[in-house]
């Protein structure tokens, strides 16, 4: 009689070898594939600069006196200083007659005086303290409307008044 073993399994090593290819060859397969098939990489679009204009807070008004008719010649001198009575505590002031350099405002009345801050030519301001007299100069001490930060004191030569913005 024929004597019945039981089934093992065996493995044979050529039949692992075999498998482990094929199943190497199957994921590069795949890897591959899904490698060439993305989408293809675009270059970084270059930063746009964001420039946002706010508007000033209100027009720049015309020095009393100015005719508007575009002659420069009509402003006032810088080297004459504006009748001392059109410069009042409270009356608004624009700079004008620096040739675009603007005016020097300082910490205190005076050429040896710290300077704070440059106002720019056709700038305006509310004068707030003054007339002070030193060193042959008129000076009057001048806040920015739109930022009190803004202030110093400045000599009239430069200052001409305009109605109340």
């Amino acid at each position: 009689m024929l004597r019945k073993t039981p089934l093992r399994w065996f493995i044979h090593p050529v039949a692992v070898g075999g498998a482990l290819l094929v199943g190497g060859a199957l994921f590069l397969g795949i890897f591959l594939l899904a490698w060439l098939s993305r989408p293809a990489q675009r270059s970084p679009l270059p930063a746009t600069a964001v420039l946002n204009i706010l508007p000033a807070p209100s027009d720049t008004p015309t020095p009393v006196g100015w005719s508007g008719d575009g002659d420069p010649s009509a402003s006032p001198s810088p080297t004459a200083p504006p009748n001392p009575g059109d410069i009042t505590i409270g009356a608004f002031v624009q700079i004008q007659g620096t040739g675009g350099d603007g005016l020097r405002l300082r910490a205190e009345p005076g050429l040896s005086s710290q300077v704070r801050f440059v106002a720019l030519e056709s700038e305006v301001f509310r004068v707030v303290d003054g007339p002070r007299e030193v060193a042959n100069y008129t000076w009057w001490y001048l806040v920015a409307p739109a930022d009190e930060s803004v202030s110093g004191w400045g000599v009239a030569n430069y200052l001409a008044v305009v109605q109340n913005p």
